[in-house]
């Protein structure tokens, strides 16, 4: 099987491209334009524990169109797993251009590329953010998400609708995923816990938004990656579906950060700040319907991931 990973070089992309090159009749090749949104050197040493006979990486930035098509031509993609994206709530406050290129132009140009090149199944990123503000819990896919807090989850909504259209007008399969607050080994700088630990570990102070008062469903990578390798399997024919990935077990932004301090020996500096603009004060997500589909998967406890990326994170 011929699959392409977009955003190969990223923390999902990484961990999903390293799980599908142990199958050796998987044929995997990643793209990625390795952006400096957070520190290169993490994309390029994921990049290197990936370097195997199954795997070939081109880098390539998914809004050159002309680029797109020549590797979707010659390689034949069975499948598409479409995780690159410019990812982060506040930085698209300040930059929504950026992610009207990547997000929207970018996806334009793989949904394309798939209809053109028959490619069998476009599984792709979305995210938790689309829910916006929620009153109800756990939130159900078929909640309304037409009330985005951030330009960053309008985009990913943006991905949905147009997804939809292309497999209502051109039987396109598509899968979108609404990932809640993803973490473990290799995770991304920009995220809470990557935060926590360095600025124990550096002495410096961490910034608590909302007062620590927020509630995230933390889901660990390879619960993540453990179902998108059985959607891979899902042969429906010409549909078009919505799961959220998540481990249905919010938990407080201060459990989270007491479970990580019990690894340093220092006194944290923690400056407790109020709600910022674009914030979610709670996601907590059902999986009910990912389990139905896709079998029963217990999630791994939060101190458990933990425990799993403060060993990587002290040992690099």
């Amino acid at each position: 099987m011929r699959i392409l990973v977009t955003g190969s070089a990223g923390f999902i992309g990484y961990h999903l491209s390293k799980a599908l090159i142990k199958d050796n009749n998987n044929k995997v090749y990643g793209i990625d334009n390795l952006n400096a949104y957070y520190d290169v050197r993490l994309k390029k040493k994921r990049l290197l524990d990936l370097k195997s006979k199954n795997f070939k990486f081109i880098k390539i930035d998914i809004q050159n169109q002309n680029s797109l098509k020549k590797i979707f031509k010659k390689n034949k993609f069975d499948i598409v797993y479409h995780l690159a994206a410019q990812a982060g709530v506040r930085y698209s406050i300040l930059n929504p251009k950026t992610y009207f290129d990547s997000n929207l132009t970018g996806f334009f140009n793989i949904l394309e590329s798939c209809r053109n090149y028959k490619v069998k199944h476009l599984i792709f990123a979305s995210t938790s953010s689309v829910y916006g503000k929620q009153t109800v819990y756990p939130i159900k896919e078929q909640f309304n998400t037409d009330r985005p807090l951030s330009f960053y989850a309008a985009t990913k909504k943006c991905n949905e609708v147009m997804a939809y259209a292309y497999n209502n007008i051109y039987n396109l399969k598509c899968t979108a995923l609404r990932f809640f607050t993803v973490f473990g080994p290799m995770g991304r700088p920009d995220m809470a816990l990557f935060k926590f630990a360095n600025s124990l570990r550096k002495n410096k102070v961490f910034y608590l938004f909302n007062h620590g008062n927020h509630y995230r469903d933390f889901t660990y990578i390879d619960d993540v990656i453990y179902y998108l390798l059985k959607i891979k399997l899902d042969k429906t024919k010409n549909n078009y579906e919505i799961y959220n990935v998540c481990s249905n077990n919010p938990v407080s932004l201060k459990k989270y950060y007491f479970e990580i301090k019990k690894y340093f020996k220092k006194k944290p500096k923690v400056k407790k700040i109020e709600l910022q603009k674009g914030d979610v004060i709670k996601t907590h997500g059902s999986n009910s319907k990912l389990k139905k589909k896709f079998g029963f998967k217990k999630f791994l406890k939060i101190e458990l991931g933990i425990r799993n990326f403060i060993s990587w994170f002290l040992n690099n």
